[in-house]
């Protein structure tokens, strides 16, 4: 862990090489959080993410959006998750699905993605895969506009987690 004093005293390009895995696959988000430096607490750094990321033009905000796996989709089962994603998902037992659950998940992929172009985003830590299915089941009747808009709340509470889980208080 490090504490605020350390990330404080990081230049850009090596905030960016220590925190540029925040965002999925979007080393774009930490650039654009550095911009906030020096933070006072935590807390700012947590919100230095979530505003970049909220204030991006709408094509880089779907494409952080689609740089997300799905949920117990190929990528978990190639082991081609992101670090991060892989234990967020093993915590929630999505590594542990019997083969009607990944059949079910699997489903519920293709239909989300085929009805809003981009995948479920969920942010599992805490969750389990029961709660995880309610929320595909209450989110897929959704507009496209609001999922995009719950995905971004779903995306800054994944900031959240991760920056938590690496800097201290």
């Amino acid at each position: 862990m490090m504490t605020l004093g350390d990330v404080n005293r990081l230049d850009e390009p090596a905030f960016v090489r220590t925190f540029g895995d925040i965002a999925e696959h979007s080393p774009w988000v930490a650039e654009r959080a550095h911009d906030a430096a020096p933070f006072e607490s935590r807390e700012d750094l947590i919100q230095a993410f979530e505003t970049a990321m909220r204030t991006a033009e709408h094509a880089a905000k779907l494409s952080l959006i689609r740089a997300h796996p799905d949920l117990a989709g190929k990528a978990a089962i190639a082991g081609e998750l992101a670090e991060d994603s892989r234990k967020e998902q093993a915590g929630a037992g999505l590594d542990q699905l019997n083969e009607a659950e990944f059949a079910e998940f699997t489903q519920l992929n293709t239909a989300y993605q085929e009805k809003f172009g981009f995948p479920f985003i969920f942010a599992v830590k805490g969750s389990t895969k029961h709660m995880i299915l309610e929320a595909f089941a209450a989110r897929i009747g959704n507009d496209r506009d609001e999922e995009f808009n719950i995905a971004l709340t779903q995306i800054a509470r994944i900031f959240r987690f991760r920056l938590e889980e690496r800097i201290t208080a």
